[in-house]
């Protein structure tokens, strides 16, 4: 099946216009593999028609080889260049990915991507530092990361969405927007470059074609949640363009976390010439959230949702200490509503993609992306304020053809992106509305990616296909860090030991390779070796184990190695399994941790020089009688340091041997289930409801694997309707209620790692002493009742 996919640092062609140039429906049938038709894709053989899903499902699998390939002499009769770049990048061979489309969240909340993405396989999430903030991990990436988004890359249309210091953020994601999600997993900087050591998501809108009109949508329920969404396509002659825009805010269930967010975001194509087509994409969010202070274990037992914390000193509250004047001399502890600490961030993205058809083989294709994120953070005793802007160019040839008689897909680009910045930290201070006092510090950053890629996709059999990828990248970080005291108001005095200075080169490859075997038309066979590499940020250079700013310069680029084997069966139209079991091996794995609040910094990063993370992802769509469906995503993990030792100060320096403990962060299983009726006839078609489950296993919160976050279960229930109206103005009409958390389990969303302390003796400290360790925890979402409409025009 087709499918859009980024490759490289790079982006591919909307689908309507990277097919456009198909001869005729003879002809394309003829020179293409099989495929099967997706929403919102368009078959080969009629690109205009865009016509909607004629099945949908999340599902683990590579593009099979053709069961009934084309004779040699005709591999390359009537295939345009851009099918042949649909065929290599919309659905890379090889890679281990889930699809998850537009079905499977349009009738239900969407108010983030936690809520659509826990239908993959592979995928963990937790809750970030405000309300669309969302950490998303690929097989426990990103799970030992404080906020954001690490060790993946993330595209939009592909569309780089990950700046090219590595940090992604979801923020700007309002799923509303999209047709489909394209989820890769395990090791790929042989495709995607630096930072994908645990894979990479591509988020698709929905083309104009699909779209045929505009909708109006809203959502609104529990804790004051309201989201009102627009979107708008139409395809016009030799342009196509699709339009989305939302406005969403509520109270938040805990207490200081109101948020009130925007999102603009614009897909534009036009096919210029028979040989020339233009694709155009622009992203704009605007969010301004308060935010709560993260609790430790003891804390959220105590008052998960951090109520009747307007002043500092009740049981279970979150507290920081601010400077009183703002710069120096005695502090006042404050909980987070009494200093006003919050977000108030924009990030908007411009991107331009031409691409040009030399012959009817040959596709040459540049592009171009502008990506400002712009901060203000006073999320702490500091906070962070700045503007980094990022640009990404990439260029690339794709060849499709024949060698030696067998038929063949040749890739080879260069890309280039970079990301200059000054940002400040500003002491917070007492007196409300994130009062800020003097400077507290300053880091100017240069970070620098440049490399090539090459890939080889060959059919050596009619069942059997190879694949085989490396690139290589260099990445140079220059940093400068300044940290302040003041003596005097006014009069900054430079802390001894500073300015700290980086200027760090690292130089990477990636090879891969792969083989399909489609055994018959049920069974497909899937075997894979792939390398990934990440280098840390400039940040993660200036701050030490206690949160303070320092020389952590040493740090060095992870690596792993990841095997993957799996299968694909699919015995007839109405069931679909996936199962895939991975080994990877790392090296310099980078581990985050938390520090105590307060700290100038909220985290802190080190190399753990071996570790090995193995597991097994399984995925079931089972229509088991009409009208019936039965999906489910599992996921275990096993990921364990091999070599690492820890050093703890208190006085002296303590050290402690790692080898064979959990890695934190990362929860052994994690399943999402749903079993679901849709009526198909009669005078109540359109009516539909389902039952969810969703499950996550304890897990470690620190290296000695001495404090656990306890897991939890939970289960929501879903009705929902859909009907065509018979209208000169409207097409359909969709509403739906559901009931999240139906049995109000209080729960854990998020607890980022902690640091591990000793006695003056060097006795470790016992869990009852770490669960009493702040700035970890985040409550999940009580009870929730949310109801939605959604009304098409034509």
């Amino acid at each position: 099946m087709y499918r859009y996919h980024a490759l490289g640092g790079a982006s591919l062609a909307v689908l309507g216009s990277a097919l456009a140039l198909v001869p005729s429906t003879a002809e394309a049938q003829t020179a293409l593999p099989a495929v099967t038709v997706e929403a919102p894709r368009a078959t080969a053989a009629r690109p205009a028609a865009r016509k909607p899903a004629v099945r949908s499902s999340a599902r683990t699998q590579a593009r099979p080889p053709s069961a009934n390939p084309t004779p040699a002499a005709s591999l390359t009769a009537g295939i345009t260049p851009s099918v042949a770049r649909a065929l290599l990048y919309q659905a890379p061979n090889g890679q281990t990915e889930t699809t998850i489309d537009r079905s499977q969240f349009e009738n239900r909340p969407a108010f983030s991507v936690a809520d659509v993405l826990r239908e993959s396989p592979g995928i963990s999430i937790k809750q970030g530092n405000g309300p669309r903030d969302i950490g998303i991990s690929i097989r426990g990436s990103n799970a030992r990361n404080g906020f954001g988004i690490r060790n993946l890359v993330i595209f939009e249309d592909g569309f780089p969405v990950t700046q090219p210091d590595g940090l992604s953020r979801s923020d700007l994601i309002d799923p509303r927007a999209y047709g489909a999600i394209d989820v890769i997993r395990g090791p790929s900087s042989a495709l995607y470059g630096n930072y994908a050591t645990g894979g990479a998501l591509n988020f698709r809108t929905r083309p104009g074609g699909t779209i045929d009109g505009a909708e109006y949508g809203v959502d609104g329920g529990s804790f004051g949640y309201l989201n009102n969404y627009l979107a708008y396509g139409k395809k016009v002659g030799n342009f196509e363009g699709s339009l989305f825009a939302s406005d969403a805010r509520g109270d938040g269930f805990i207490q200081n976390s109101w948020f009130n967010t925007q999102t603009v975001n614009f897909l534009g194509t036009f096919q210029a010439t028979p040989d020339d087509r233009f694709t155009v994409k622009f992203i704009n969010n605007n969010l301004d959230t308060r935010l709560p202070i993260r609790l430790s274990l003891n804390q959220y037992h105590q008052n998960p949702f951090q109520q009747g914390c307007e002043m500092a000193g009740v049981a279970g509250c979150g507290s920081v200490s601010l400077f009183n004047n703002g710069f120096n001399g005695p502090k006042s502890s404050v909980t987070a509503v009494q200093a006003g600490l919050g977000r108030e961030d924009r990030r908007t993205i411009v991107g331009g993609r031409w691409e040009h058809d030399f012959d009817n083989t040959t596709t040459w294709r540049n592009q171009f992306v502008f990506d400002d994120r712009n901060i203000s953070q006073p999320t702490g005793a500091t906070s962070s304020i700045g503007d980094f802007p990022s640009y990404n160019y990439m260029s690339d040839v794709t060849k499709r053809g024949e060698i030696f008689g067998l038929e063949s897909t040749t890739y080879f680009g260069a890309f280039y992106n970079t990301l200059t910045a000054s940002s400040d930290s500003r002491n917070v201070m007492p007196g409300g509305n994130a009062k800020l006092g003097l400077l507290a510090g300053n880091t100017w950053s240069d970070t620098s990616n440049y490399g090539v890629r090459a890939r080889e996709e060959l059919k050596l059999t009619p069942n059997l296909t190879a694949i085989a990828g490396i690139g290589w990248e260099t990445t140079h970080l220059k940093g400068i860090n300044t940290s302040y005291t003041y003596g005097t108001i006014n009069v900054p005095t430079a802390t001894p030991g500073v300015p700290i200075v980086a200027d760090r080169q690292f130089q990477n490859t990636a090879p891969e390779l792969a083989l399909l075997y489609k055994l018959n038309p049920e069974w497909l066979f899937r075997a894979r070796v792939a390398t990934g590499y990440g280098t840390p940020q400039v940040g993660n250079l200036f701050v030490l184990s206690n949160g303070q700013n320092g020389n952590n310069t040493q740090l060095k680029t992870q690596q792993n190695l990841g095997y993957d084997i799996g299968f694909d069966w699919t015995p007839n139209n109405t069931l679909k399994f996936s199962a895939t079991g991975f080994y990877e091996f790392f090296k310099n794995e980078l581990v985050s941790q938390a520090t105590q609040v307060g700290a100038q910094n909220a985290s802190y990063t080190f190399n753990a020089p071996r570790s090995e993370h193995r597991g097994v992802e399984l995925a079931v769509d089972w229509k088991f009688y009409p009208g019936w469906r039965f999906t489910a995503a599992y996921t275990y993990l096993d990921e364990v340091y091999t070599e690492y030792t820890e050093n703890i100060v208190n006085g002296a320096t303590f050290s402690f041997n790692r080898a064979g403990n959990k890695i934190p962060g990362i929860s052994p299983h994690e399943l999402t289930a749903r079993l679901g009726y849709d009526q198909m006839w009669g005078p109540l078609a359109g009516l539909g409801a389902f039952v969810e489950v969703q499950w996550k296993d304890s897990f470690y919160m620190d290296n000695a694997n001495l404090l656990k976050a306890p897991g939890y279960e939970l289960v929501n229930l879903n009705v929902h309707y859909n009907t065509d109206l018979k209208s000169d103005y409207f097409k359909s009409l969709s509403m739906y209620v559901e009931v999240r958390n139906v049995f109000d389990r209080t729960y854990v969303a998020s607890a980022n790692n902690i640091g591990n302390s000793v006695t003056a003796a060097g006795v470790q400290n016992p869990a009852s002493v770490l669960a009493n360790t702040t700035g970890s925890i985040y409550a999940g979402s009580p009870r929730a009742f949310i109801a939605g409409m959604k009304l098409a025009f034509k």
